[in-house]
């Protein structure tokens, strides 16, 4: 594979390092970050490659190495054996420079107000939320002055050719009528509806439009930013990115997907069906080209089956109408403007919604917190959603977070254990994902399964 050694300036907001700071960053230190930021910086070089292997990919780039230089000026970053597929004539290109520096940026302001605080094991509720916040404002993501119009799109990094092509007509209907988009930042449904956008958004004359894409350690070098993306965000871990979308977000569509993007359902969902919360308006659409309809259908039937019908009655589903999908996102948001001038809450920040711990305390996937996950059906509906998102967790670290790997690498498959009703349940929504090849990728490899049901 070629390789490219580069010295690159920085680019976008970067505050000036501190030599202690600098010092963490080093490979000869002991304090994990090195590691962690290399492995992002990687994942941002290899942008527009679509994988979701992270063994292949930190094999193939072993020799790849990021060394920051400091001066009084600022930092530099001096890049070994960097993918040559990340330059064009020698030159770092631009959006992957910035991308880089975005992972610098959040890495260090994350590890100064989370990692080293003492407090970090009690960090929960409305400290886990103000944390957020923080993270987003440093990032400069909040945009105060902005009329609610930020578009949450969620779906699979792994999806066919129609159902992508499809989530590319939403995103150019959504930027003809003037809204930003925010995704995972990965492939798939994540890049598509930027792409899509981007279109209609040059049709319009926009000229500040918004591609944000907001990421997690853990997932980053499975699913490395899309080329659109012009605002990345890093959060700490999934539990921080999910919280992130829907204090950020204005509204949501859901396109097809695999567990991850059951994560995302249930997160919202289990959100929403909580009482504190019944007054919020959270527009959510569920939306695929017509070979998507049996797949909206079995999401529908499960959510039914396991959060009962006001979960259903809290989305729409749209089938192969991407006009019509834009047109109710841009009324329900106009919908959203009124009802945050009228409770007093902020455009760019949804403090008025309420999330339980269950769903803002970091869940480890290990086999012991796996098997030990609640999923019976006498208790509460929002609770369920939170111990099905944390199911849905454990099976996307199993299939692509290094983490996970590894524990089923050395521990086998993760065992959920379940009632004998909601287990055939599960087992016949994952067993769909795997059929219809939404767990992974396609490969010559095939997927072996990371989880069983019992």
């Amino acid at each position: 594979m070629d390789t490219v050694d580069a010295l690159i300036s920085p680019q976008g907001s970067l505050d000036i390092l501190t030599l202690e700071e600098v010092e963490l960053l080093q490979k000869s230190t002991c304090s994990g970050l090195y590691d962690l930021f290399r492995q992002c910086c990687l994942a941002v070089l290899n942008c527009g490659n679509d994988e979701d292997d992270i063994d292949d990919l930190l094999a193939r780039n072993k020799p790849f190495e990021v060394e920051i230089v400091r001066q009084p000026r600022g930092a530099l970053l001096q890049l070994y054996n960097a993918p040559a597929s990340a330059f064009v004539n020698g030159e770092i290109i631009l959006g992957i420079k910035e991308n880089i520096f975005a992972v610098l940026r959040d890495i260090v302001y994350t590890h100064n107000h989370l990692f080293k605080s003492s407090n970090k094991q009690h960090l929960s509720g409305a400290k886990i939320t103000n944390l957020v916040f923080q993270i987003l404002r440093h990032a400069q993501a909040l945009a105060p002055r902005r009329t609610p119009k930020i578009v949450v799109c969620w779906g699979g990094h792994s999806i066919n050719h129609g159902e992508y092509k499809y989530t590319k007509q939403v995103g150019y209907e959504l930027g003809l009528r003037g809204h930003d988009i925010c995704t995972g930042c990965g492939p798939g449904a994540m890049k598509g509806p930027m792409k899509g956008a981007h279109i209609a958004h040059a049709k319009q004359r926009c000229q500040d439009y918004r591609y944000i894409g907001i990421s997690e350690p853990g997932i980053i070098a499975a699913e490395s930013p899309n080329p659109m993306v012009n605002e990345l965000i890093i959060m700490p871990d999934i539990e921080k990115r999910l919280e992130a979308f829907v204090r950020l977000g204005h509204a949501f569509v859901v396109f097809p997907g695999g567990v991850g993007t059951a994560e995302e359902i249930l997160y919202l969902l289990g959100i929403l069906l909580h009482p504190s919360n019944s007054h919020i308006t959270m527009p959510l659409i569920f939306t695929g080209p017509s070979q998507s309809a049996d797949y909206f259908a079995q999401i529908d039937t499960f959510i039914g089956a396991t959060l009962g019908p006001d979960a259903q009655s809290r989305y729409e589903i749209i089938i192969d109408n991407a006009a019509q999908v834009a047109n109710t996102i841009h009324s329900a948001t106009q919908k959203v403007a009124q009802q945050r001038q009228s409770i007093g809450d902020a455009f760019h920040f949804n403090w008025q919604l309420h999330i339980e711990e269950a769903f803002q305390l970091p869940f480890v996937p290990t086999h012991k917190n796996m098997a030990a996950l609640n999923l019976t059906q006498t208790q509460p509906a929002n609770q369920m959603a939170a111990n099905l998102r944390k199911a849905m967790s454990g099976i996307v670290a199993g299939n692509v977070k290094q983490f996970g790997i590894e524990q089923v690498r050395k521990y086998g498959p993760y065992c959920l254990q379940a009632e004998a009703e909601l287990m055939a349940k599960l087992d016949n929504l994952l067993q769909s994902f795997v059929d219809q090849q939404r767990m992974k990728l396609p490969s010559s490899k095939g997927y072996v399964p990371c989880y069983k049901v019992q």
